[in-house]
């Protein structure tokens, strides 16, 4: 046994997730997320797994033939969270594991409609960092273990979803009213860089890889204040090399969102302060975008 990170049960004798798939619907009513992770090993494994959860309901856990995979969950720790441990058969690839996260979750922050710019929807959005990921995923949740991941978010028909990975589509959800939005990160990332949110909100394109969100009342502002993030990239490749993330996308949160910025890859989180009207406060973009390298 090999615990290195005194803020995890990663043991680095067991298996290494290297991809996980999270498929979610969100229930703004209820503030929970209601569905699966899927963890993809780097390599067959087999005996106990121990992986980081905190205030997660979990329903069942099968292996990649679908045999129902013994766990059992550890007594709270005030700053771990519990631990989750399974018991996997020999030549395990993958584990699907059924849970529900709590309406008290901390990575996540729901909104009711009068803490938005429109007034008119809920809202919801993370922040994972620094050891948070672990109460909206049961995973290794430390960042010597880092991991590529996809997604299938469903969300009422008027919101939209968006994450810290490349769009990949949508479709229609199972339930009547509903949309599902899909995702694909191919790079590894630590976990307190997963993010999401879901509200009301519209993109404009600033370049063919740039893109800015924001809820409809702000999105016009927001375009014309990071008009020149292009520039700001072709700087920052010339000073410091290629940009390996595809896209830089950002989302103005609202007005209630507490923090200056979020560097999560793919999709900066950025506080609506800085739309001054003036170009003056876009050096804090130039700081998330910096974070990419």
């Amino acid at each position: 046994m090999s615990l290195i990170d005194p803020h995890s049960y990663f043991d680095t004798d067991q298996p290494a997730a290297k991809h996980v798939h999270l498929d979610w619907r969100v229930d703004l009513d209820r503030h929970i997320l209601d569905g699966s992770a899927r963890l993809d090993f780097s390599s067959p494994g087999s005996g106990t797994l121990d992986l980081d959860t905190r205030g997660l309901t979990i329903q069942g856990i099968v292996d990649q033939r679908g045999n129902i995979i013994p766990f059992e969950l550890a007594d709270d720790d005030e700053i771990l969270g519990q631990r989750l441990r399974l018991t996997l058969p020999e030549g395990t690839t993958s584990v699907t594991i059924g849970y529900t996260t709590s309406p008290d979750a901390l990575a996540l922050q729901w909104f009711a409609p009068e803490q938005t710019e429109g007034k008119r929807h809920p809202f919801l959005y993370s922040q994972c960092q620094a050891i948070h990921a672990r109460t909206i995923v049961p995973i290794q949740d430390t960042p010597r273990v880092r991991v590529a991941y996809s997604a299938a978010v469903t969300v009422p028909s008027a919101l939209s979803a968006v994450m810290s990975a490349g769009p990949a589509g949508t479709r229609d959800g199972a339930a009547p009213g509903t949309r599902t939005f899909l995702f694909e990160m191919p790079q590894p990332i630590p976990p307190y860089l997963l993010a999401i949110v879901v509200g009301d909100i519209e993109s404009r394109d600033l370049s063919p890889r740039a893109r800015v969100w924001a809820e409809p009342e702000m999105v016009g502002r927001a375009a014309w204040e990071f008009e020149e993030v292009e520039q700001m990239s072709v700087t920052a490749e010339r000073l410091f090399g290629p940009y390996d993330w595809e896209r830089y996308d950002m989302i103005v949160l609202p007005p209630a969102f507490p923090y200056g910025g979020m560097e999560n890859p793919r999709m900066t989180f950025l506080t609506p302060t800085v739309i001054a009207g003036d170009r003056s406060l876009v050096d804090v973009v130039a700081h998330e975008l910096a974070h990419s390298w």
